[in-house]
């Protein structure tokens, strides 16, 4: 009977855990970010896609793209905040005239609580420009262009879009498979 107590008084901890957790991961939702750059003259542009906190500390780092760590310190407003420390995901830089998008779960409790989306963004041989564009985390804000002042054209952030319907269509047309992966997945990826 002992065991059994003990047992319990264990599970029940990590049981309540497991349901917080869960519920947390509901409260989050997936939103897309997009940042467009201006076409200039020279190398791939080096970005830092952040998220601040109303009072402008850093939240969230989402994107440092530049894969040379030497030069992140050029990214100076997010390098100031962060102390350099990179808790987000990194890749390449991006090119004149390209665009980056990257997908992130953001907690419900974040938007429309004055959290902001910033790109700050640096060049070689050319300037840096920390603020290039701020986006504000709104609902309101959702999928309207936001105007960068350096290198970025526009930020634009919204809904992240899920491929449910693409499950579903393989679950509902399974024999599509026969032909391959690509013959399902393809056509409704491609159709949006």
């Amino acid at each position: 009977m002992r065991s059994l107590a003990r047992a319990l008084a264990l599970a029940l901890p990590l049981g309540l855990a497991g349901v917080l957790a869960h519920s947390a991961a509901a409260e989050a939702r997936p939103v897309r970010i997009t940042t467009t750059l201006k076409p200039y003259g020279g190398d791939g542009a080096y970005l830092a896609i952040y998220i601040t906190d109303p009072q402008g500390k850093l939240a969230k780092t989402v994107r440092i793209a530049g894969g040379k760590a030497k030069y992140h310190k050029h990214l100076s407003a997010w390098n100031r905040l962060s102390g350099g420390k990179i808790d987000g995901t990194t890749g390449a830089s991006v090119g004149s005239g390209q665009s980056l998008t990257v997908s992130i779960e953001i907690a419900d409790a974040l938007i429309d609580a004055g959290y902001e989306i910033r790109i700050d963004s640096a060049v070689e041989n050319e300037s840096d420009v920390p603020g290039d564009a701020v986006a504000p985390l709104a609902t309101a804000g959702a999928g309207k262009p936001v105007a960068g002042r350096g290198y970025v054209i526009a930020v634009r952030h919204g809904p992240s879009a899920s491929y449910g319907d693409v499950r579903q269509r393989c679950e509902r047309e399974a024999q599509m498979f026969k032909r391959g992966a690509g013959y399902v997945l393809v056509p409704q990826v491609t159709t949006r």
